[in-house]
């Protein structure tokens, strides 16, 4: 099996619990369109759609609630605490548990606005409870679908705006980006739909771009199942998207795939309708000055980055790597298993384990860097250069781990969680 090939559960004969698709997007028209042609193919569908527009002005949130017959019904939440979270925990899960028990033979379509995450949600109904049981006793997700409109695609993911300025965010205190948050809602997916059924005479996309942002969208999620719907055909959508059963709740996080042997992304570096993806594999450590200094070059260069890597300074420690609209986000992973003890080792997935043991180093153990790189027009070759002019010396490395810590490292500080505030 390739190691891109990542299956979805297995949808259970004897399953008959009502099955969730989550509809995500940074284009909420394209989203809500989707969402009616799926309801015209199953008039028993119920669709939820929520309405954030007044969130941080009143901490209101609207929600709705409709099938093919219409609405079903409508209500105005007020959160003491306005923010994504409150939402799904104090108003979306119990909604979702509701409906489910209520109405058991129908499935629902849940419609997330821009600034909700469906690994926020997915993660919430994997984990959290209602009246005491777990959100999964009364519904199970079925798919993840990201729609992507190919009129505003390309602009979203090059953004350098946050949410908050386009007066979208979550929270307060939501300093997300847009092109941040659209790649994660297209790599979370398990289904991604390039849309077009709702673009207007004005705006249309000719053949040139819409291949080149399918090839783009592929290269973004190679492990998705991924459709071109230019006619609004509800049978043919909803066969294609409804109980696909592709939803997989242990799959790694995207920047973390590589750490449990599955790739990071594909090596496409001939550019196919400009588009080109690269991967970058090294054993030993970024030099954390020369790392930071080639940020620019690299986050300027292409439009996604994603992975994890290691910095000499502080050899420990994974550090994932996300980059979208000229900026770059890096945050601490954990302990590499080679700088764990060996009873802590069983909270490590057995994938993790499996791979480490079959990659292992006598030197540095499971540690070593993987990133992936998406972008129109970027040379693969010199993205590969700059990283391995980062990469510590045959002379640095003979200085050994002690004089590594000791180098100048811009990311001192920047990776704190409570596992090394322990330390």
């Amino acid at each position: 099996m390739s190691q891109l090939a990542q299956p979805g559960a297995t949808e259970s004969v004897a399953d008959l619990r009502p099955a969730l698709t989550l509809l995500t997007g940074f284009a909420p028209e394209a989203t809500r369109e989707a969402a009616d042609l799926l309801v015209k193919a199953d008039k028993a569908l119920i669709v939820v759609g929520y309405d954030l527009a007044e969130l941080l002005v009143s901490g209101t949130v609207r929600r709705t609630v409709r099938d093919g017959r219409g609405l079903i019904e409508e209500s105005e939440l007020t959160l003491e605490h306005g923010c994504i979270s409150c939402t799904v925990r104090e108003d979306l899960l119990p909604a979702l548990v509701r409906l489910a028990r209520s109405r058991p033979a129908s499935d629902i379509a849940l419609v997330l606005p821009p600034a909700m995450e469906p690994e926020t949600v997915a993660a919430a109904c994997t984990w959290c409870h209602v009246d005491g049981a777990p959100v999964t006793d009364a519904l199970r997700i079925d798919s993840v679908v990201a729609v992507c409109d190919p009129v505003t695609l390309l602009e979203t993911l090059d953004s350098d705006q946050d949410l908050a300025d386009r007066r979208v965010q979550a929270a307060d205190d939501d300093t997300r980006s847009v092109s941040e948050v659209a790649a994660r809602q297209i790599e979370y997916a398990d289904t991604v739909i390039l849309w077009t059924p709702g673009t207007g005479a004005d705006h249309a996309v000719d053949g040139f771009e819409r291949t080149r942002l399918a090839v783009l969208l592929e290269r973004l999620n190679p492990w998705a199942r991924h459709l071109l719907v230019d006619l609004p055909e509800p049978v043919w959508l909803s066969a294609r998207i409804r109980r696909s059963g592709r939803f997989d709740p242990e799959a790694p996080e995207p920047y973390g795939r590589g750490l449990e042997g599955y790739a990071v992304g594909c090596h496409e570096p001939e550019p196919d309708c400009g588009v080109v993806a690269s991967l970058y594999r090294a054993r030993r450590p970024f030099h954390p000055q020369r790392l930071h200094e080639a940020l620019s070059v690299l986050t300027g260069s292409t439009l996604r980055g994603r992975g994890h890597l290691w910095l000499a300074g502080q050899p420990d420690h994974i550090v994932a790597w996300e980059s979208s609209g000229g900026g770059v986000s890096m945050g601490d992973m954990g302990r590499w298993l080679a700088a764990t003890p060996d009873e802590e080792w069983e909270a490590s997935s057995p994938e993790r384990r499996v791979y480490a043991d079959l990659h292992w180093d006598e030197e540095f153990g499971d540690r070593e860097i993987q990133l992936a790189f998406v972008g129109l027009h970027f040379a693969a070759d010199e993205i590969a250069a700059v990283l391995d002019a980062c990469l510590v010396t045959d002379a640095e490395l003979a200085e050994g781990w002690e004089a590594w810590r000791e180098y100048p490292d811009p990311f001192a500080g920047c990776f704190e969680s409570k596992e090394r505030n322990q330390e």
